[in-house]
Formats: structure tokens, C-alpha cells, sequence
């Protein structure tokens, strides 16, 4: 029986674009529906009764949700072919940790950068490119985080690239200047077909976050 794989998603959610790369790296052929999070769809509402968000992946009528543990059940069904994962069990435990790490610091800080001011937005720019430097480090050497070859802290992290126009215009900042090391790997990642082609543009995500910040009274 052909797999049947449909993603629920919103183009500019750095989470469901993490499980777009996923597939794309893996080749797996599969239905993007985009959803109106202000008119959430009955199929979403039914395939993820609990969270009611994006993403979820749906293979064979089965909903799985949360977007890293959609790029881990991808990796574990599909695992004839590129590996996200490392296969010694502390390389994985470590990976699972940093892609962690990137959930609960780069999304809740970066947000802070375009919904905050004054000394908040001060405090959340320090915290930002510390948390940069830090994942520099975890990086040191290698080509990716995942080693010679794209893996799974990859993929939890270079969807925040499509948003860094937004942290860095709102913010006042530059990555880049503070940063060198974690840029270069993101341009490695983007000459990726896998990447590239899964993410959207970093004007277009821009656009989108000077409408919200409209919308919620933020000027």
C-alpha cells in the first residue's frame, strides 16, 4: 500500500517548515494544507484535538504531533535513507537536547525581539546572541550540527533563519557581525535543496510579523 502523507501547516511556522525539510531530505512525496489559524479547519481540529496547532503530520490517517517528535517518527518510518538522527544512543540523547534547547530559547526570545521595547527588548538581544554563541560552540568544526551531513539540530534550527530579518530589524542587530560562524553554517544549510525550497522568504516572513505587530498594537 502507497503511504498516504498529508502535512497541516502555515507557510511561515519555523515548526512546520522543519518537518518540510524532513520530508524533502527524506523524498517522500506527500499533501501540504495550508490552515487558517483564525478559521482552524475540522480536519486539524480532529487530527490534533489536544493542541489544536500546526503542524501535524498525518501518515496513513494517523496524526502525529509536535513537530520534533514528527521529525523523529519520519526518521524512524523512513529509515532506509538519509539518517537524521545519529545511530549511537548519546549522540541522539545529545541532538534531542539541543533541538530542545533551540524550542525553548531561540522561538521565546526572538519573539520577545519583535513584541518587545526598551529594556525587555535589550535584555531579550543580549540573551539572543548569547544563545547563538552557544549553539557556535556546540557546532565548533563541523559542516552541520549533524556532522558531514545535515541531521536532526539542523533541522530544528535553521527555520528561525526565515525570521532573523524581523529579530534583527525590530531588535536593531545584526547576527551576522556577532555571529560569523553560525551564519556560514546557515548559507551551508541554504545551498541545500532540501532547506532552500522548504523555507520561505525571509521579506515575505517580515511582511507577515509587521501585520501582526499591526494587529496586536504594536508600532
Amino acid at each position: 500500500m502507497a503511504d498516504e502523507v498529508v502535512l497541516l501547516d502555515f507557510w511561515p511556522s519555523p515548526f512546520g517548515m522543519r518537518i518540510r525539510i524532513a520530508l524533502a531530505e527524506k523524498g517522500i512525496k506527500y499533501e501540504y494544507k495550508e490552515e487558517d489559524l483564525r478559521n482552524k479547519s475540522p480536519l486539524l481540529l480532529q487530527m490534533n484535538p489536544v493542541h489544536k496547532k500546526i503542524p501535524v503530520l498525518i501518515h496513513n490517517g494517523k496524526s502525529i504531533c509536535e513537530s520534533l517528535i514528527a521529525v523523529q517518527y519520519i526518521d524512524e518510518v523512513w529509515n532506509d535513507r538519509s539518517p537524521l538522527l545519529p545511530s549511537d544512543p548519546y549522540q541522539r540523547a545529545q541532538a534531542r537536547f539541543w533541538a530542545d534547547f533551540v524550542d525553548k530559547k531561540i522561538y521565546e526570545i526572538g519573539r520577545k525581539l519583535w513584541t518587545t521595547k526598551g529594556e525587555e527588548q535589550e535584555a531579550a538581544k543580549k540573551d539572543f546572541i548569547d544563545a547563538i554563541k552557544l549553539l557556535e560552540e556546540q557546532l565548533g568544526d563541523k559542516t552541520y550540527f549533524g556532522g558531514d551531513k545535515i541531521g536532526f539540530v539542523d533541522l530544528a534550527l535553521v527555520p528561525f533563519y526565515t525570521w532573523f530579518k524581523a529579530y534583527e530589524t525590530f531588535g536593531n542587530f545584526t547576527t551576522e557581525s556577532e555571529c560569523p560562524k553560525f551564519i556560514a553554517w546557515v548559507k551551508r544549510c541554504m545551498q541545500k535543496e532540501s532547506v532552500s525550497k522548504s523555507l520561505p522568504e525571509q521579506d515575505k516572513v517580515y511582511d507577515f510579523i509587521v501585520e501582526i505587530r499591526k494587529r496586536i498594537g504594536i508600532e
